[in-house]
């Protein structure tokens, strides 16, 4: 269970969260959408524990995060939209750098974890350099999610994509909701939204809940009011 309340967060003297909330069960996809700018990265960085908020609680299955970065690293797995991983390496040096756990551990996540499901053994020998926009991607999540996180953050998950990546990705993220774990996502493609079950809009600040699954003209109504 994911718990946020009252989050606040500004930039000088601009608020780019003012008195968030929301709550999130095991097996819930929750999709953040607002125009560009709107702060959704700022959110989804002070979630994964990567920004402090300047106020407000942040709990994971009842413990709070906020000022305690342990819980962050336990139980929230964060893939920003900036690719992270270091080119000239391989795919097995990215993931041994990134991986939060014993070396023993990463070959079970290879053979039937996280690892293993997105495909990452077949491409360990790889230089990250050559590899398409949807794996890097893939290795990515594989890499956030080495410590089988409760919680996953994904900001812009399809950005830049092919097709058939990003359905082997919908695909992954639909059996670790089934498997109990949460999903946090912003997106401006409907096909990603369409996983979620709750939606939200973020506009001035403030975080409004939405109907699931509206259509393109709908969706620029709701950022609009």
């Amino acid at each position: 269970m994911l718990e946020v309340t009252g989050l606040c967060k500004a930039y000088h003297a601009h608020q780019v969260l003012s008195e968030v909330s929301l709550a999130a069960a095991p097996g819930d996809c929750v999709g953040i959408v607002g125009s560009n700018g709107c702060g959704k990265t700022t959110f989804l960085s002070i979630l994964a524990g990567a920004v402090r908020a300047d106020r407000g609680s942040i709990r994971f299955h009842g413990r709070e995060a906020v000022g305690h970065t342990k819980v962050f690293y336990e139980e929230a797995a964060y893939v920003p939209q900036e690719n992270p991983l270091i080119g000239e390496l391989s795919v097995k040096d990215n993931l041994s750098l990134w991986y939060r756990g014993s070396r023993m551990r990463m070959e079970e996540d290879l053979e039937s974890g996280p690892a293993a499901m997105l495909g990452i053994r077949e491409m360990l020998k790889k230089p990250v350099s050559t590899l398409s926009g949807g794996m890097k991607k893939r290795l990515s999540i594989a890499c956030a999610l080495s410590n089988h996180a409760s919680v996953l953050i994904l900001d812009e998950p399809g950005a830049a994509l092919d097709l058939e990546c990003k359905a082997d990705i919908r695909r992954y993220l639909e059996q670790y909701k089934k498997n109990g774990g949460t999903i946090l996502l912003t997106s401006h493609e409907l096909s990603e939204l369409s996983l979620c079950s709750v939606m939200y809009v973020l506009k001035d600040g403030k975080l409004r809940q939405i109907e699931k699954q509206l259509g393109e003209e709908e969706l620029i109504r709701e950022f609009r009011q």
